[in-house]
């Protein structure tokens, strides 16, 4: 167990279970996530070892006597007839017979229709009325001569959630974790190993989360299948419903004129369209126009009084095309049906998560750790839809003037979503508000600059925000900084960033616009090198485009001795990226030069006799090749620093040194990351050109 895992186990006892039970009592039931973690919570909600293994067979034994497979369905039904009374773990739904005057329920796997059920357990679990609902219910056979009167008759039913949550006790106990391992535990209660996922990949993940936490809050996730866009919605909560966009009616979601019934807003946290995407759908034009009322006013009519409803709606669906291709030809909603790519439609969003920057899930992306019960998490986030907290960013900064007041309230939103997530304590600083409201202003930045594309009536908005120094930040998505030469439609919409650089020089660098950038991953001309420039880029973490050929290429041309220090080239994977390093000088440079390269570097203590031989395998391998490449321990043991010093007058300052993608987590196959660093994942980092030799 972990040390994170043990502080886990102490603070939150009898709240949390290991994250991979889930697998070994699944088998062949077909049942949500918080289903099962329900369970478990019951039998297996510790560290003990012993105990767990006990309890994961009594989970398992519940579920092979109760739960209903349909294949089996026959057979249940005989031994409720035989027993006369019988415990179920089904999916059930309930409506009213207007000719009997009385309650029906329909048992989903089961296959038995029009049970009775009596008013109250309808006035104490009205989502029945609306939706399937896991429940763990009694059944019972009394066959009757009279056809009128069905034999099933529902006995007790509980839905399938946990009973009592200390709210201040979630509260208290979230001071016990940094920062860093709150995120961890957060990613961990979903099922992924944060070990996975980079910092700004996991935010994106837990941004996911918001609409369970945030009432009336509207956010859609675009981008490649298999990425996990749905599972959230279908299996994280029992307050959230998970359809499918082209099954959804006005009756369904809001309300039947015939019998003035409220739909599923009226009784979900969440409503989440599956499959939203898609050109070739269509869409009925009364949904969409009640839609966009809803999203905006949070009330919806059908020629009746106006209804009010919290439900945030979550709108998922797969890209069509890349994002230099959508951004190039179209823009980033080109996906969606035609009655949504609508700009009044897209301008009541909140927020876009973009799906493009969330890996494909994989097996060793799921955690073997500690989690909350995902029903336990879920009644906090619900609690926690009664608070606002997006007041606390005022503490800290102040948003434009500029932004309209659409635009400062998604902000808003997603900021307090994410403290709430985050923070439920209070208790962030400055450098954490600034985190996440960078985080925020993208996302709705994203939705605002697409819709001037689509819109021309939208005028192009600069996104930034003034600290209590009162200097200027301006916000960039990382689709913009990524391909520049596609995200403007125009010239003149690409803002002035005299005020701060740092965010377009990072992008123009990699686009071969700056600093004398060479995309050509040619040697570069003897003039080129007085067009060098100084100066400082910073890198956003999750993009691609970047590698060492554009960071250093121009840089290190003409050089005949260059010097890497960087304590940290230890690892298999950090090693391989000195290689790279070494590869691209060899590429370069012009096959009669002699280019020697000297790294220095710290010792890896659990492991330096394979460090040991990697490097010297690095050595031997550029025998013959034009480069000499040496290397050495730093004998003081307190270098730190990590640059790039070269012969012809320049020093690269970098603050993860070569160490700029993300780990690979792949371990067998074929990639391209693995083969070109441009598609490989960054980490965040900047680096810094300074002339020494200023002749």
């Amino acid at each position: 167990m972990s040390n994170l895992d043990a502080r886990i186990n102490e603070h939150f006892a009898g709240f949390v279970v290991r994250k991979d039970l889930v697998k070994a009592v699944k088998g062949n039931a077909i049942v949500p996530t918080y289903v099962l973690e329900y369970l478990l919570g019951q039998y297996c909600a510790t560290d003990d070892e012993a105990s767990i293994a006990t309890g994961i067979e009594t989970v398992k034994e519940i579920l092979r006597k109760h739960y209903v497979h349909r294949s089996e369905a026959g057979l249940v039904q005989s031994t409720i007839k035989e027993k006369g009374r019988y415990k179920v773990i089904d999916q059930i739904s309930v409506s009213l017979n207007e000719k009997t005057d009385s309650y029906e329920a329909t048992f989903d796997n089961l296959g038995i229709k029009k049970v009775a059920v009596d008013s109250g357990t309808i006035k104490a679990h009205p989502k029945l009325l609306v939706t399937g609902v896991w429940c763990i219910a009694d059944v019972q056979y009394e066959f009757s001569d009279d056809p009128r009167i069905s034999p099933w008759i529902l006995e007790t039913i509980k839905p399938i959630q946990i009973a009592k949550v200390d709210y201040e006790g979630y509260r208290e106990a979230r001071g016990n974790f940094t920062t860093d391992d709150w995120i961890d535990l957060l990613m961990q209660s979903i099922g992924f190993n944060p070990e996975a996922f980079g910092r700004r990949a996991k935010l994106l993940q837990l941004m996911r989360l918001i609409p369970f936490v945030e009432r009336n809050y509207n956010i859609i996730e675009l981008g490649p299948k298999g990425t996990g866009k749905s599972h959230i919605y279908s299996e994280f909560s029992p307050h959230g419903q998970l359809i499918s966009g082209g099954e959804v009616t006005v009756p369904k979601l809001f309300v039947n004129n015939s019998n003035g019934r409220i739909g599923l807003v009226g009784y979900w946290d969440v409503v989440a369209f599956d499959e939203f995407a898609g050109r070739e759908k269509t869409a009925n034009k009364a949904l969409v126009d009640i839609m966009k009322n809803y999203m905006a006013n949070k009330t919806f009519s059908r020629g009746v009084s106006p209804m009010g409803a919290e439900a945030s709606f979550a709108f998922v669906g797969n890209t069509d095309h890349n994002v230099p291709f959508m951004l190039k030809n179209s823009d980033l909603f080109e996906a969606l049906p035609p009655q949504f790519h609508d700009s009044a439609f897209i301008d009541r969003l909140h927020a876009y998560l973009p799906g493009w920057e969330i890996d494909v899930i994989r097996g060793e992306m799921f955690t073997k750790g500690y989690g909350f019960i995902v029903d336990y998490l879920a009644e906090i986030l619900r609690h926690l839809r009664q608070e606002d907290y997006s007041n606390r960013l005022d503490l800290h900064f102040r948003i434009s003037e500029k932004i309209s007041t659409r635009d400062r309230d998604a902000i808003y939103k997603t900021m307090s979503g994410l403290l709430k997530l985050l923070f439920p304590n209070g208790g962030e600083t400055a450098a954490d508000v600034e985190e996440l409201l960078r985080i925020a202003m993208e996302s709705r930045k994203r939705v605002k600059d697409q819709l001037v594309r689509i819109d021309s009536t939208y005028p192009a908005v600069d996104f930034h925000y003034l600290g209590t120094d009162g200097v200027k930040r301006r916000v960039t998505t990382v689709e913009e900084e990524e391909y520049p030469q596609f995200y403007y439609l125009k010239s003149s919409q690409a803002p002035e960033h005299e005020d701060q650089p740092d965010a377009v020089d990072a992008a123009s660098l990699i686009e071969g616009k700056a600093a004398g950038a060479d995309k050509t991953s040619q040697p570069a001309k003897a003039s080129s090198a007085k067009d060098l420039e100084e100066g400082h880029h910073v890198f956003t973490e999750d993009r691609k485009g970047v590698s060492y050929d554009r960071l250093f290429g121009p840089y290190i041309a003409g050089a005949s001795q260059i010097i890497v220090t960087d304590p940290y080239v230890r690892f298999f994977y950090q090693i391989r990226n000195m290689m790279e390093f070494v590869e691209m000088v060899i590429r370069r440079k012009s096959p009669e030069d002699q280019v020697n390269i000297h790294l220095v570097t710290g010792p890896d203590d659990g492991n330096v006799a394979k460090q040991r031989e990697l490097l010297d395998s690095i050595r031997d391998a550029c025998v013959g090749s034009g480069v000499e490449f040496t290397w050495a321990f730093d004998e003081s043991g307190n270098a730190h620093a990590r640059d790039i010093a070269t012969d012809t007058g320049w020093k690269i300052v970098l603050d993860r040194g070569l160490d700029i993608f993300q780990a690979p987590i792949k371990k067998d196959g074929f990639s391209l990351g693995d083969r070109l660093q441009e598609h490989r994942i960054i980490k965040g980092f900047y680096v810094t050109y300074v002339r020494n030799n200023k002749d």
